[in-house]
């Protein structure tokens, strides 16, 4: 059986069109783009004051977030009091230190309400986050 060695395209064709391949990248392109916005992020939104001063911490911290509600969350999930207060305990107890993230919104009653918490159970280290925007 003998085989043929150069193929040649059908009818003189030279070379191949790419204008279907750019097309289909394209719409490919732009239905990753728009499926990609309309992905959601679970957490906590926390608009964190500006401040030049800020000191970047390299140790690690119990974060406890203040949302602009006043409510308080560690872990990803909302707080009691007294689950804060047990949370605090336990990191006096492995010598931890307290990041608060509270909102720029929200009421420095609460800010100094878990600062105080902090100070009762025993927590030497607090800070507070800030940006440097």
């Amino acid at each position: 059986m003998r085989f043929k060695r150069h193929m040649k395209l059908e009818y003189g064709l030279k070379q191949i069109d790419t204008a279907p391949l750019v097309n289909v990248v394209f719409l490919l392109f732009i239905f990753f783009v728009l499926s990609s916005i309309f992905l959601v992020e679970p957490g906590i939104r926390i608009d964190l004051p500006r401040a030049i001063t800020g000191e970047a911490l390299n140790y690690e911290n119990i974060e406890v977030s203040i949302s602009s509600e006043n409510t308080a969350y560690a872990f990803g999930r909302p707080l009691t009091v007294q689950e804060l207060k047990n949370l605090l305990k336990a990191a006096a107890k492995r010598n931890q230190s307290l990041l608060i993230k509270a909102d720029r919104r929200a009421s420095l009653g609460r800010v100094v309400e878990i600062w105080d918490m902090a100070r009762d159970s025993g927590i030497a280290q607090l800070n507070i986050a800030t940006n440097q925007e």
